[in-house]
């Protein structure tokens, strides 16, 4: 089975939904976590309807806490992906991504505890480890699709409930939309009757500006494969928006980014043989933008290195994690 987070286009969620029964509003908080690459982001992303959270098969693509929402007749689903809990490298930038992972979990109306179908390691264990007596607790066993024996599941379940006392058994894979209808049933009985904390037609707490470094660092990581340390990022340094030139035209994004590596090799490395890779991270970029933001954009690109970054924690909350 293979451990990796893709970025597969999710089916767009059936329009018979179920809404919540006529009456009160429920909303409330949801958690997603799990060690890297168990399917946190793919998840997030088939659950809002739109990709806002990136993915790669890279290990530790997810490094901020991201907020997206679904409003689904009378209820609200406020989804709060997080990085994978990091236990391999102990620097200041780990460290940062640690601290998001326990603040999601400290005021949650419920928890999904995203493990692959079938399997359990140290790192899911480490995970499991941080979650709080009190909180309901779903199992989500993602990536059934990948398992070549169902029969299988079924002792793996009941090995997994001796390991915490989960609340629902959620074997599902993100990709399937039937499984994402069934997990928004489950999951909205644990809310509480409250008024939406959002607008309906809201999908994510964070900035356009936000999003467009997020995209860039998915292409970044796509494109380089394992050759490039997870310890790379990108800063935007300007964005900036100008109206339509004329009545009918979309509105114009400019973006300013810097992809910060720590090593002369890896800065030639996203650059690639004249510029080509760097070229095609900015138009693989752009493209997805201009979908994701209905606007024209323009992007330029510098690479700058930044040696022993990840170790220094003043430039980490320099470049923007907590």
């Amino acid at each position: 089975m293979n451990d990796t987070d893709t970025g597969a286009a999710t089916p767009p969620l059936p329009a018979a939904v179920p809404p919540g029964a006529a009456g009160a509003q429920r909303c409330g908080l949801i958690a997603i976590v799990g060690k890297p690459n168990v399917g946190k982001s793919t998840l997030l992303n088939a659950l809002v309807g739109q990709k806002i959270s990136i993915t790669s098969r890279k290990a530790q693509t997810t490094r901020h806490r991201i907020t997206g929402m679904r409003t689904l007749g009378t209820t609200q689903f406020v989804f709060v992906d997080t990085p994978g809990f990091q236990t391999r490298h102990s620097n200041a930038l780990n460290a940062s991504l640690n601290k998001t992972v326990l603040g999601a979990l400290g005021d949650v109306d419920l928890v999904l505890f995203v493990v692959e179908a079938g399997m359990f390691n140290q790192a899911d264990g480490k995970v499991l480890q941080l979650l709080r007596e009190g909180t309901p607790c779903l199992l989500v066993a993602n990536k059934l699709d990948q398992v070549t024996r169902r029969s299988d599941i079924a002792p793996w379940l009941q090995e997994m409930q001796q390991r915490h006392p989960f609340t629902e058994f959620v074997p599902m894979s993100a990709k399937n939309a039937k499984d994402i209808e069934r997990l928004f049933g489950i999951c909205e009985k644990y809310l509480p009757e409250q008024s939406w904390f959002y607008e309906e037609d809201e999908l994510t707490d964070r900035s356009e500006k936000f999003l467009a470094s997020e995209m860039v660092r998915e292409k970044l990581f796509r494109l380089t494969g394992d050759e490039l340390p997870y310890t790379s990022t990108v800063v935007i340094d300007t964005f900036s928006e100008e109206p339509p030139a004329r009545k009918g035209h979309k509105r114009l994004v400019k973006i300013a980014a810097t992809i910060v590596v720590e090593r002369d090799g890896h800065k030639a490395m996203v650059i690639g043989d004249k510029g080509e890779r760097i070229k095609r991270i900015g138009t693989e970029t752009r493209v997805e933008l201009e979908k994701l933001m209905d606007a024209k954009v323009f992007i330029e690109m510098w690479v700058k290195v930044r040696s022993g970054w990840a170790d220094d924690e003043a430039r980490v909350r320099s470049f923007g994690y907590e």
